[in-house]
């Protein structure tokens, strides 16, 4: 049984831009028990597939001149997805998702999570502690016990660290980067020029790939920006992941986030011509560092606009692009944090969490269905797009009621068994879970796995 779309996907469709007669062509499959949470989880992660989907109909209907592809959201699907990192196996291995210190600690007058799933965050932590690179936990929680916790946040972060001290919903609000959060827009949106349309070929007809033919520059890291960029490679964009050479993603989260993708490294203080030239013939450009950190090397929305007019530029932050705590690094698990969501997950024992990464997931889809609706509007109005999202944005969505649906449940979810597939890989042998965004016609699964982080030429594919 299916269900027209609900008030939340409604949300997310304008937060991107899109017509709302367009919602009709949507519809969900409910299922009791997917992403269960005392925040409406479930609500935010359909809406946010169901108007990514969507948005790759309505520019698959673009490029064939046809009608817009029906949608369908399956809630075991969505739910199996945004904990992809989670169901993965490698020959048969399960994957190794946070490192052992990146939890929350008791502090004097509260809680700090910490994030230390690369050996420079450790080292950071440590020296802000004035502990030895190897100490152990009980050394770590020794000495936070000891002070305030938003003092703890201020030290570590002080020392190039990663520490968030446990919030309420009220407290955020109160906060100065909580106040400039919640004057942003869910999906920030702009046009840096007025450049003439640029339509794109008519699409192969089966699969229907209607990203197909766009070169997409993924400059992401961790898991929201590659959800994006994975998406977009399931759509048929030629997605061209570059890293620092001295900065190696997970294994683990390279292998989930990088199917239908090439992975690519360069220093572009060195190999600069390198990097410029992917530069010049991309089509769309996704970030996902801090604010700014990387414009001296040219991804500047508007030097990219003056460089390459008609480019779609998406920029991904954790704290939002204005406010004290823009230039900072985050991740879903600090966000969850400082934003109450941890609080209205826990307990009065302990801090909780949300039953997926669902900041990171749900920002990565809109993040998708931004770049899929801009690259519709330019086809259409022409102009060089500019999309902005963050994770604590996301947040504050669903921190606030938002994605509440109210309606019944269509029938139970038993698992993510329907929703596992596995390959062979240069990795090995991969479970994984299969992509979420569908509508009629379009493709049900990527055309290729993941391989060797780092493992391919620094160019575009031939005829793309």
């Amino acid at each position: 049984m299916t269900r027209a779309t609900t008030t939340a996907t409604e949300y997310a469709w304008a937060a991107l831009g899109g017509d709302p007669a367009l919602l009709a062509h949507v519809s969900a499959v409910v299922r009791d028990g997917a992403l269960n949470a005392r925040l409406p989880v479930r609500e935010l992660a359909r809406a946010c597939v169901g108007a990514c989907a969507l948005a790759a109909a309505e520019l698959a209907a673009a490029r064939t001149g046809g009608a817009v592809p029906g949608v369908r959201v399956d809630d075991g699907a969505v739910a199996t997805a945004f904990a992809s990192e989670r169901w993965l196996r490698v020959d048969g291995r399960e994957p190794v998702v946070f490192a052992p210190l990146s939890r929350f600690w008791r502090t004097a007058d509260g809680w700090v999570r910490t994030h230390l799933n690369h050996p420079h965050h450790r080292a950071r932590l440590t020296a802000a502690l004035g502990l030895p690179g190897d100490a152990s936990a009980e050394a770590v929680a020794g000495r936070l016990a000891g002070r305030p916790a938003a003092e703890a946040e201020d030290a570590v972060y002080a020392a190039g660290g990663l520490a968030v001290a446990l919030r309420t919903a009220r407290e955020w609000a109160a906060h100065a980067q909580g106040a400039a959060v919640a004057r942003l827009p869910l999906v920030g949106r702009e046009r840096l020029d007025a450049g003439p349309p640029r339509a794109l070929p008519r699409p192969a007809a089966s699969p229907l790939l209607p990203a197909s033919g766009v070169r997409v520059l993924d400059l992401t890291r961790v898991v929201a920006g590659p959800v994006a960029t994975r998406t977009l490679a399931l759509l048929g964009a030629d997605v061209l992941r570059v890293d620092p050479p001295r900065l190696p993603e997970l294994p683990d989260q390279h292998a989930d986030t990088g199917f239908g993708k090439r992975s690519v490294t360069l220093d572009l203080s060195r190999d600069r011509r390198a990097f410029e030239e992917l530069l010049d013939a991309a089509d769309v450009v996704v970030t996902g560092y801090r604010p700014g950190s990387l414009d001296r090397f040219g991804p500047a929305p508007r030097a990219l606009a003056e460089r390459r007019p008609g480019l779609v530029v998406a920029q991904l932050s954790a704290w939002g692009h204005e406010g004290p705590w823009a230039g900072r690094r985050g991740f879903d698990s600090l966000v969850q944090a400082a934003t109450g969501i941890a609080v209205a997950e826990g307990s009065a024992e302990r801090p909780g969490a949300l039953p997926a990464q669902a900041l990171d997931h749900g920002t990565g889809y809109l993040l998708a269905g931004a770049v899929l609706r801009s690259l519709t509007d330019r086809s259409r109005e022409g102009g060089t797009r500019l999309v902005r999202l963050a994770l604590a944005r996301t947040a504050a969505w669903l921190t606030d009621g938002t994605p509440r649906d109210p309606g019944p449940a269509d029938t139970v979810h038993e698992g993510p068994g329907p929703w596992l597939t596995e390959t062979d890989s240069p990795l090995g042998r991969l479970r994984y879970a299969r992509p979420p965004v569908s509508f009629t016609g379009g493709p049900d699964d990527w055309t290729r796995p993941p391989g060797p982080w780092g493992a391919d030429p620094a160019r575009w594919a031939t005829g793309a």
